[in-house]
Protein backbone atom coordinates (compact mmCIF):
# COMPACT_ATOMS: atom_id res chain seq x y z
CA UNK A 1 0.00 0.00 0.00
CA UNK A 2 1.47 3.35 -1.07
CA UNK A 3 1.07 6.86 0.26
CA UNK A 4 -1.39 9.59 -0.69
CA UNK A 5 0.48 12.79 -1.53
CA UNK A 6 -0.97 16.25 -2.09
CA UNK A 7 0.95 19.09 -3.75
CA UNK A 8 -0.26 22.58 -2.86
CA UNK A 9 0.83 25.11 -5.46
CA UNK A 10 0.99 22.46 -8.18
CA UNK A 11 0.69 24.93 -11.06
CA UNK A 12 3.77 26.96 -10.06
CA UNK A 13 7.40 26.41 -11.07
CA UNK A 14 8.27 24.45 -7.93
CA UNK A 15 4.99 22.54 -7.82
CA UNK A 16 5.52 21.25 -11.35
CA UNK A 17 9.07 20.23 -10.43
CA UNK A 18 7.69 18.35 -7.44
CA UNK A 19 5.38 16.36 -9.71
CA UNK A 20 8.23 15.58 -12.09
CA UNK A 21 10.62 14.52 -9.32
CA UNK A 22 8.05 12.32 -7.53
CA UNK A 23 7.63 10.44 -10.80
CA UNK A 24 11.36 10.35 -11.62
CA UNK A 25 12.34 8.95 -8.24
CA UNK A 26 9.52 6.42 -8.07
CA UNK A 27 8.21 7.73 -4.75
CA UNK A 28 5.88 5.10 -3.22
CA UNK A 29 2.65 7.01 -3.82
CA UNK A 30 -0.59 5.35 -4.82
CA UNK A 31 -2.33 8.70 -5.20
CA UNK A 32 -0.96 12.13 -6.11
CA UNK A 33 -3.32 15.10 -5.92
CA UNK A 34 -2.36 18.49 -7.42
CA UNK A 35 -3.87 21.44 -5.53
CA UNK A 36 -3.99 25.16 -6.24
CA UNK A 37 -6.29 28.14 -5.81
CA UNK A 38 -9.84 28.05 -7.15
CA UNK A 39 -8.88 29.91 -10.33
CA UNK A 40 -6.65 26.98 -11.37
CA UNK A 41 -9.21 24.23 -10.74
CA UNK A 42 -9.52 21.86 -13.68
CA UNK A 43 -6.16 22.82 -15.14
CA UNK A 44 -4.04 19.89 -16.38
CA UNK A 45 -0.61 19.09 -14.91
CA UNK A 46 1.75 16.27 -15.81
CA UNK A 47 2.79 13.47 -13.46
CA UNK A 48 5.03 10.98 -15.23
CA UNK A 49 3.02 9.67 -18.17
CA UNK A 50 -0.27 10.74 -16.56
CA UNK A 51 -2.24 13.96 -16.74
CA UNK A 52 -3.85 15.09 -13.49
CA UNK A 53 -6.60 17.63 -12.89
CA UNK A 54 -5.93 20.39 -10.38
CA UNK A 55 -8.27 20.54 -7.39
CA UNK A 56 -8.97 23.42 -5.00
CA UNK A 57 -6.83 23.62 -1.87
CA UNK A 58 -9.65 25.42 -0.04
CA UNK A 59 -12.12 22.54 -0.35
CA UNK A 60 -9.83 19.50 -0.31
CA UNK A 61 -10.26 17.00 2.54
CA UNK A 62 -6.85 16.00 3.93
CA UNK A 63 -8.23 13.36 6.31
CA UNK A 64 -6.77 10.40 4.40
CA UNK A 65 -3.73 12.25 2.96
CA UNK A 66 -0.31 11.29 4.30
CA UNK A 67 1.97 14.12 3.10
CA UNK A 68 1.30 17.58 1.72
CA UNK A 69 4.14 19.22 -0.18
CA UNK A 70 3.44 22.96 0.00
CA UNK A 71 4.82 25.54 -2.40
CA UNK A 72 2.08 28.12 -2.52
CA UNK A 73 3.76 31.04 -0.71
CA UNK A 74 4.13 32.11 2.90
CA UNK A 75 0.67 33.58 3.44
CA UNK A 76 -1.04 30.43 2.11
CA UNK A 77 1.24 28.24 4.26
CA UNK A 78 0.56 30.26 7.40
CA UNK A 79 -3.19 29.93 6.82
CA UNK A 80 -3.38 26.29 5.72
CA UNK A 81 -0.39 24.33 7.01
CA UNK A 82 -1.58 24.15 10.66
CA UNK A 83 -5.07 23.10 9.50
CA UNK A 84 -3.65 20.41 7.22
CA UNK A 85 -1.26 19.20 9.94
CA UNK A 86 -4.18 18.96 12.39
CA UNK A 87 -5.75 16.38 10.04
CA UNK A 88 -2.75 14.10 10.63
CA UNK A 89 -1.13 14.98 7.29
CA UNK A 90 2.57 15.83 7.48
CA UNK A 91 3.25 19.20 5.84
CA UNK A 92 6.61 19.78 4.13
CA UNK A 93 6.56 23.50 3.51
CA UNK A 94 8.70 25.33 0.98
CA UNK A 95 7.94 28.84 2.23
CA UNK A 96 9.65 30.81 4.99
CA UNK A 97 6.53 30.71 7.20
CA UNK A 98 7.82 28.12 9.72
CA UNK A 99 11.59 27.94 9.15
CA UNK A 100 12.49 29.85 12.30
CA UNK A 101 9.95 28.17 14.59
CA UNK A 102 11.81 26.22 17.27
CA UNK A 103 9.20 23.44 17.08
CA UNK A 104 9.54 23.00 13.31
CA UNK A 105 12.59 21.14 11.97
CA UNK A 106 14.40 22.89 9.10
CA UNK A 107 15.90 20.10 7.02
CA UNK A 108 18.41 19.42 4.28
CA UNK A 109 18.74 15.61 4.37
CA UNK A 110 22.47 15.60 3.51
CA UNK A 111 23.08 17.97 6.43
CA UNK A 112 20.74 17.28 9.37
CA UNK A 113 18.41 14.38 8.52
CA UNK A 114 18.25 13.25 12.15
CA UNK A 115 16.45 16.47 13.12
CA UNK A 116 13.46 15.38 11.03
CA UNK A 117 12.15 13.35 13.97
CA UNK A 118 11.08 16.62 15.61
CA UNK A 119 8.24 16.92 13.09
CA UNK A 120 5.80 15.32 15.55
CA UNK A 121 5.59 18.53 17.60
CA UNK A 122 3.59 20.36 14.93
CA UNK A 123 3.40 17.87 12.04
CA UNK A 124 5.22 20.46 9.91
CA UNK A 125 8.72 20.32 8.38
CA UNK A 126 10.32 23.36 6.76
CA UNK A 127 12.33 23.44 3.55
CA UNK A 128 15.14 26.02 3.64
CA UNK A 129 15.66 28.98 1.37
CA UNK A 130 16.93 27.88 -2.04
CA UNK A 131 20.29 29.62 -1.70
CA UNK A 132 20.83 28.23 1.80
CA UNK A 133 20.11 24.65 0.75
CA UNK A 134 22.98 24.37 -1.71
CA UNK A 135 25.30 26.34 0.58
CA UNK A 136 24.93 24.01 3.56
CA UNK A 137 25.27 20.88 1.38
CA UNK A 138 28.75 22.14 0.47
CA UNK A 139 29.64 23.45 3.94
CA UNK A 140 28.58 20.44 6.04
CA UNK A 141 31.41 18.01 5.11
CA UNK A 142 34.00 20.78 5.35
CA UNK A 143 32.67 21.80 8.77
CA UNK A 144 32.96 18.23 10.01
CA UNK A 145 36.56 18.07 8.79
CA UNK A 146 37.99 21.39 10.01
CA UNK A 147 35.28 23.33 11.94
CA UNK A 148 34.11 26.45 10.13
CA UNK A 149 34.59 29.73 11.96
CA UNK A 150 33.24 32.24 9.43
CA UNK A 151 31.52 32.26 6.03
CA UNK A 152 31.27 35.16 3.59
CA UNK A 153 28.93 34.42 0.70
CA UNK A 154 27.80 36.39 -2.34
CA UNK A 155 24.87 34.81 -4.15
CA UNK A 156 24.09 35.09 -7.86
CA UNK A 157 20.44 34.06 -7.91
CA UNK A 158 18.39 33.25 -11.00
CA UNK A 159 15.06 34.88 -11.77
CA UNK A 160 13.17 31.59 -11.29
CA UNK A 161 13.65 32.20 -7.58
CA UNK A 162 11.08 34.97 -8.04
CA UNK A 163 8.62 32.59 -9.70
CA UNK A 164 7.14 32.46 -13.17
CA UNK A 165 6.66 36.25 -13.12
CA UNK A 166 10.40 36.72 -12.70
CA UNK A 167 11.19 34.44 -15.62
CA UNK A 168 8.58 36.14 -17.79
CA UNK A 169 10.03 39.57 -16.96
CA UNK A 170 13.56 38.56 -17.93
CA UNK A 171 12.28 37.13 -21.21
CA UNK A 172 10.13 40.17 -22.00
CA UNK A 173 12.85 42.67 -21.13
CA UNK A 174 15.51 40.81 -23.13
CA UNK A 175 13.23 40.75 -26.16
CA UNK A 176 12.46 44.44 -25.66
CA UNK A 177 16.17 45.30 -25.68
CA UNK A 178 16.66 43.59 -29.04
CA UNK A 179 13.65 45.15 -30.74
CA UNK A 180 14.05 48.56 -29.06
CA UNK A 181 10.72 48.39 -27.20
CA UNK A 182 10.21 50.16 -23.85
CA UNK A 183 11.49 48.25 -20.81
CA UNK A 184 8.90 47.58 -18.11
CA UNK A 185 9.80 46.69 -14.49
CA UNK A 186 7.02 44.85 -12.69
CA UNK A 187 8.48 42.01 -10.63
CA UNK A 188 11.92 43.51 -10.03
CA UNK A 189 12.87 46.93 -8.66
CA UNK A 190 15.19 47.64 -11.58
CA UNK A 191 15.71 46.26 -15.06
CA UNK A 192 17.00 42.66 -14.87
CA UNK A 193 17.86 42.10 -18.55
CA UNK A 194 21.63 42.52 -19.06
CA UNK A 195 21.91 43.75 -15.47
CA UNK A 196 22.34 42.53 -11.87
CA UNK A 197 20.30 43.72 -8.89
CA UNK A 198 21.78 43.61 -5.35
CA UNK A 199 18.34 43.40 -3.77
CA UNK A 200 16.26 40.27 -3.04
CA UNK A 201 13.25 40.50 -0.69
CA UNK A 202 12.63 43.49 1.60
CA UNK A 203 15.20 45.66 3.34
CA UNK A 204 15.73 45.30 7.09
CA UNK A 205 16.74 47.86 9.70
CA UNK A 206 20.47 47.03 9.52
CA UNK A 207 20.59 47.54 5.74
CA UNK A 208 20.63 43.85 4.85
CA UNK A 209 17.78 42.27 2.90
CA UNK A 210 15.48 39.55 4.19
CA UNK A 211 17.07 37.10 1.73
CA UNK A 212 20.50 37.75 3.23
CA UNK A 213 19.11 37.35 6.73
CA UNK A 214 17.54 34.01 5.75
CA UNK A 215 20.90 32.62 4.61
CA UNK A 216 22.49 33.62 7.92
CA UNK A 217 19.70 32.38 10.20
CA UNK A 218 19.08 29.11 8.36
CA UNK A 219 22.77 28.18 8.10
CA UNK A 220 23.11 28.65 11.84
CA UNK A 221 19.96 26.64 12.60
CA UNK A 222 20.88 23.68 10.40
CA UNK A 223 24.66 23.60 10.63
CA UNK A 224 26.02 25.32 13.76
CA UNK A 225 24.85 28.43 15.65
CA UNK A 226 28.48 29.33 16.41
CA UNK A 227 29.40 29.91 12.75
CA UNK A 228 29.62 33.58 11.77
CA UNK A 229 27.86 34.15 8.45
CA UNK A 230 27.50 37.23 6.28
CA UNK A 231 25.79 37.37 2.89
CA UNK A 232 25.17 39.65 -0.08
CA UNK A 233 22.31 38.37 -2.26
CA UNK A 234 22.17 39.42 -5.91
CA UNK A 235 19.61 38.71 -8.64
CA UNK A 236 21.20 37.94 -12.03
CA UNK A 237 19.73 37.51 -15.55
CA UNK A 238 19.80 33.71 -15.51
CA UNK A 239 16.59 31.69 -15.86
CA UNK A 240 17.43 28.67 -13.64
CA UNK A 241 20.32 27.91 -11.30
CA UNK A 242 21.75 29.80 -8.33
CA UNK A 243 25.50 30.37 -7.96
CA UNK A 244 27.50 31.37 -4.88
CA UNK A 245 31.00 32.66 -4.30
CA UNK A 246 31.89 31.43 -0.82
CA UNK A 247 34.85 32.40 1.36
CA UNK A 248 35.36 30.15 4.39
CA UNK A 249 37.59 30.49 7.45
CA UNK A 250 38.26 27.33 9.47
CA UNK A 251 39.42 26.60 13.00
CA UNK A 252 41.79 23.91 11.76
CA UNK A 253 44.12 23.74 8.81
CA UNK A 254 42.66 22.45 5.56
CA UNK A 255 44.18 22.53 2.08
CA UNK A 256 42.41 22.88 -1.24
CA UNK A 257 43.38 19.31 -2.13
CA UNK A 258 41.95 18.01 1.14
CA UNK A 259 38.72 19.96 0.59
CA UNK A 260 38.46 18.60 -2.95
CA UNK A 261 38.80 15.02 -1.69
CA UNK A 262 36.27 15.59 1.10
CA UNK A 263 33.69 17.13 -1.23
CA UNK A 264 34.10 14.37 -3.82
CA UNK A 265 32.92 11.86 -1.21
CA UNK A 266 30.19 14.05 0.29
CA UNK A 267 26.50 13.21 -0.28
CA UNK A 268 24.79 15.49 -2.77
CA UNK A 269 28.04 17.09 -3.95
CA UNK A 270 29.78 16.84 -7.31
CA UNK A 271 33.21 18.41 -7.75
CA UNK A 272 33.96 19.90 -11.19
CA UNK A 273 37.25 21.68 -10.63
CA UNK A 274 39.88 21.67 -13.35
CA UNK A 275 42.33 24.54 -13.78
CA UNK A 276 41.51 24.99 -17.45
CA UNK A 277 39.03 26.73 -19.71
CA UNK A 278 35.56 25.43 -18.90
CA UNK A 279 36.77 23.32 -15.98
CA UNK A 280 34.01 24.57 -13.69
CA UNK A 281 30.21 24.57 -13.45
CA UNK A 282 27.84 27.34 -14.45
CA UNK A 283 24.14 27.70 -13.58
CA UNK A 284 23.08 26.95 -17.16
CA UNK A 285 24.67 23.49 -16.88
CA UNK A 286 23.10 22.81 -13.47
CA UNK A 287 19.52 23.23 -14.71
CA UNK A 288 17.63 19.96 -14.49
CA UNK A 289 20.34 18.33 -12.34
CA UNK A 290 20.04 17.16 -8.73
CA UNK A 291 23.60 17.71 -7.50
CA UNK A 292 25.20 20.65 -5.78
CA UNK A 293 28.28 21.39 -7.87
CA UNK A 294 31.50 22.76 -6.36
CA UNK A 295 34.21 24.38 -8.47
CA UNK A 296 37.10 26.87 -8.12
CA UNK A 297 38.33 25.30 -4.87
CA UNK A 298 41.41 27.22 -3.76
CA UNK A 299 43.17 28.44 -0.67
CA UNK A 300 42.75 32.01 0.54
CA UNK A 301 46.21 33.29 1.54
CA UNK A 302 44.81 36.44 3.20
CA UNK A 303 43.49 34.58 6.28
CA UNK A 304 44.57 31.59 8.36
CA UNK A 305 42.92 28.36 7.22
CA UNK A 306 40.92 30.01 4.45
CA UNK A 307 39.29 28.57 1.33
CA UNK A 308 37.32 29.94 -1.61
CA UNK A 309 34.75 27.79 -3.41
CA UNK A 310 32.13 28.30 -6.15
CA UNK A 311 28.80 26.54 -5.55
CA UNK A 312 26.13 26.03 -8.24
CA UNK A 313 22.78 24.22 -8.13
CA UNK A 314 19.34 24.13 -9.75
CA UNK A 315 17.32 26.25 -7.33
CA UNK A 316 13.99 24.74 -8.38
CA UNK A 317 15.26 21.23 -7.63
CA UNK A 318 17.77 21.02 -4.76
CA UNK A 319 16.76 24.48 -3.61
CA UNK A 320 13.10 23.52 -3.37
CA UNK A 321 11.29 20.56 -4.97
CA UNK A 322 13.96 17.87 -4.73
CA UNK A 323 14.83 18.74 -1.14
CA UNK A 324 11.17 18.52 -0.11
CA UNK A 325 10.83 15.08 -1.68
CA UNK A 326 14.09 13.92 -0.11
CA UNK A 327 12.60 14.90 3.26
CA UNK A 328 9.51 12.83 2.46
CA UNK A 329 11.80 9.92 1.57
CA UNK A 330 13.53 10.21 4.94
CA UNK A 331 10.14 10.00 6.68
CA UNK A 332 9.23 6.89 4.70
CA UNK A 333 12.62 5.14 4.80
CA UNK A 334 12.99 5.60 8.55
CA UNK A 335 9.48 4.33 9.19
CA UNK A 336 8.41 7.62 10.76
CA UNK A 337 5.08 7.57 8.87
CA UNK A 338 2.86 4.86 7.42
CA UNK A 339 0.07 5.12 4.84
CA UNK A 340 -3.19 6.00 6.57
CA UNK A 341 -5.19 3.61 4.43
CA UNK A 342 -2.90 0.74 5.42
CA UNK A 343 -3.07 1.73 9.08
CA UNK A 344 -6.85 1.79 8.88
Amino acid sequence: MGFKIAIAGATGNVGREMLDILAERGFPADTVVPLASRRSVGQDVSFGDKTLKVQALETFDFTDTDICLMSAGGSVSRQWAPKIAAKGCVVIDNSSAFRYDADVPLIVPEVNADAVEGFTKRNIIANPNCSTAQLVVALKPLHEAARIRRVVVATYQSVSGAGKEGMDELFAQTRAVYVADPIENNKFTKRIAFNVIPHIDVFMEDGSTKEEWKVVAETKKMLDPKIKVTCTAVRVPVFIGHSEAVNIEFEDEITADQARDILREAPGCLVVDKHEDGGYMTPYESAGEDATYISRIREDPTVDNGLNIWVVSDNLRKGAALNAIQIAEVLVNRGLISPKKQAA
